[in-house]
């Protein structure tokens, strides 16, 4: 059976989510399996973009003007903690960093920096958007003009991260913290220069994706609940160990047993699904087992159906209260097993004539190769996703420019269906919007038309005024749209359109398809087409060099994206 190819983000040896909800099952999968850094990898932007930052200088030693900083200890353990504001996993990090705070105090030497670029005319620019850079901005201040208060705020702020451009105000007077100053700071270039060389101090340590952390100055790779930073801490410290490495509080031992598939491939490594795990599980005691084995089609027998690499988990996983937390959502109980499935794989449909089982028809593994097609799965809001949309504009005018137009097709990640309601990670916004573009493909599929309103959305994804992207400016119908997205036809469309992502076991945005069948990662023009030509070497136009970063060899890194 044909694997699927991939271009993958930088192996880690416990891989953890960085920037990913779906149905309890993609949740998860983008919870704990990293895109990676994502998932895998949710992810922030990665430092080889052009207009990284690096133009400013180290604007934030100490000043006259700047108060008193947090006190530390002598030999006090230091933790870089690289974030972008708004990113879910960052944010759940830094909760993490609460208790470890607490415990360590003065012994622990806590530093806050931001991930982000440089954008046009030098203003910082981040992944989220503009609030997530207010965030920043006035997270930065604060650090300056009240550094002891510095990670309360943000904790104050995370209260409501979605609204860190806005909240900071109210969480400074809530603490304390000098409002006129913070704001004229963040208003100001004195912000902007403190955010830029915040942004350049994270490139420097090859920090791309939320969260990236070090301790004492070493990557750290390893589980994010308090105890295990405390751990890492305690193991970090040179000479007298911290007051606070006394009576760390030991986790439960929990049984688990990884059911993986040989036949599947990277997407089923058993070693990732254990980093997922123990990423979320104190003190897991693993065991994998493969399904060509007799226990593994024993153990499949029992909780089947499931997707693989699969998590079963006996009563002992009852003990660890964070990580039933952690997987509610995703657990179902069934063969006398606690079940979370980690991925898209049915290996009843590689066994002999699986594909001519109805549940198999349209998992990836039994698609027929259809050369010259290319298809992408998206959430419509995930900026990636948005980025990758974009780039196809110059693969399009590549192909067609050569004579060999190429057949590409849109498709959106979500979950439920028309009848019980449509949900996807980026909320509500983001159905309506995945309705108006199943509805303009619907309606203008031919020579790619609805691409144009695509195109035109993507500059401002966000912006409630979708009509500006319809009449004069792109010749798509305004109440065609409306008429469809408002009605039965959308949900129709975009219901069919979520089934086909999950039966393909598609949670990651953007994810390509090409000829119908193999699968890759990329947000620029050349990664996308030189991963298509690979599968169609006879295409006219392979040989053109496109905007973007020198495309990865398939089977490399893996790109961002949303819910890896």
């Amino acid at each position: 059976m044909p694997k699927d190819r991939k271009a993958h983000d930088e192996p880690q040896a416990t891989p953890q989510p960085e920037e990913g909800g779906i149905s309890a099952g993609v949740a998860v999968i983008g919870f704990i399996l990293c895109f990676l850094s994502g998932a895998g990898i949710m992810w922030g932007i990665d430092a080889r973009h052009p207009n990284a930052a690096g133009t400013t200088a180290d604007t934030t030693k100490a000043s006259s003007a700047t108060a008193a900083a947090r006190p530390t200890n002598p030999g006090a353990v230091r933790v870089d903690l690289h974030v972008m504001a708004q990113c879910p996993y960052g944010v759940q990090a830094e909760a993490a960093f609460k208790d470890v705070v607490a415990r360590f105090g003065p012994d622990l030497d806590l530093h806050v920096e931001y991930i982000g670029q440089t954008g046009q005319g030098g203003e910082p620019s981040s992944m989220h958007g503009p609030n997530e850079v207010k965030g920043d901005l006035t997270q930065v201040c604060v650090q300056k003009y009240a550094p002891a208060k510095a990670f309360d705020f943000i904790l104050c702020q995370n209260e409501n991260n979605k609204e860190v451009g806005s909240n900071g105000p109210a969480c400074a007077t809530k603490l304390g913290i000098p409002a006129d100053k913070v704001s004229a700071c963040a208003d100001g270039q004195e912000g902007k220069d403190l955010l830029l060389a915040s942004f350049k101090r994270s490139q420097e340590k090859g920090a791309s994706g939320s969260p990236t952390i070090f301790i004492a100055g070493n990557k750290y790779e390893g589980g994010r609940k308090p105890t295990d930073f405390m751990k890492a801490i305690c193991q970090g410290a040179t000479g007298k160990k911290p007051a606070g490495c006394a009576d760390i509080p030991e986790a439960p031992k929990v049984n688990v047993t990884i059911l993986s598939d040989n036949r599947c491939g990277a997407d089923c490594d058993p070693k990732r699904a254990e980093g997922g795990i123990r990423g979320k599980v104190g003190n897991p005691i693993v065991t994998n087992v493969d399904y060509a084995t007799p226990e593994g089609k024993r153990l499949f027998g029992l909780v089947k159906p499931t997707m693989l690499p699969v998590a079963l988990f006996d009563s002992t996983l009852d003990a660890d209260k964070d990580a039933m937390a952690a997987f509610s959502r995703g657990i179902k109980e069934t063969g006398g097993y606690k079940v979370l499935s980690m991925g898209g794989w049915n290996p009843s449909c590689a066994d002999d004539g699986g594909c001519n089982l109805e549940e198999c028809k349209k998992t990836m593994q039994c698609r027929v190769e259809a050369p010259k097609k290319l298809d992408v799965y998206v959430m419509s809001q995930c900026p990636y996703g948005v980025k990758g949309l974009d780039a196809m504009k110059e693969v399009v005018e590549n192909f067609k420019k050569a004579g060999d137009p190429i057949d590409f097709a849109v498709h959106y990640i979500g979950d439920g269906d028309a009848a019980s309601g449509l949900k996807s990670m980026h909320g509500d916004g983001e159905v309506a919007e995945d309705l108006r573009e199943a509805c303009a493909i619907q309606h203008y599929g031919k020579n790619l038309k609805f691409m144009d309103y695509v195109w035109c959305r993507d500059k401002s994804i966000r912006d409630a005024n979708w009509q500006s992207c319809t009449g004069g400016s792109t010749g798509i119908d305004t109440d065609v749209i409306k008429k469809c997205s408002e009605g039965d036809e959308g949900k129709q469309l975009v219901s069919r359109s979520f089934a086909e992502s999950k039966a393909m076991g598609i949670g990651a945005s953007p994810t390509w398809l090409a000829n119908n069948k193999y699968k890759f990662s990329g947000i620029d023009a050349q990664t996308i087409k030189t991963n298509l030509c690979s599968h169609n070497p006879k295409l006219a136009g392979c040989d053109a060099q496109l905007s973007g970063q020198a495309a990865p060899k398939p089977g490399a890194a893996k790109e961002p994206g949303c819910g890896n």
